[in-house]
């Protein structure tokens, strides 16, 4: 793949890429220089990687967080009877 800028990439793709890394430095067949230049993007794509899952993670949690703070009122079929009436 051609290294693509670290940071535009999302989440799947830069997480794709370095597991095709890994597999390349796994089989030990690249040069010296070839290899500390993958294990230098893989470091990058780790970390931007790591960077975006926080970041969801982040959304996640204030998402939660605006769901604790609006009240549920039960549901009953009552009140969507009488709502469906009214509308008419």
């Amino acid at each position: 793949m051609a290294a693509k800028k670290t940071e535009s990439l999302s989440f799947d793709a830069a997480l794709s890429e370095l597991e095709q890394i890994v597999q390349q430095l796994e089989q030990g067949d690249l040069p010296l220089e070839t290899a500390l230049k993958q294990f230098e993007r893989g470091i990058q794509l780790a970390r931007v990687s790591k960077q975006k899952l926080e970041q969801a993670e982040q959304q996640v949690q204030i998402l939660l967080q605006q769901g604790e703070q609006e009240k549920l009122a039960p549901f009953t079929v009552e009140q969507t009877t009488r709502s469906s009436a009214e509308d008419e």
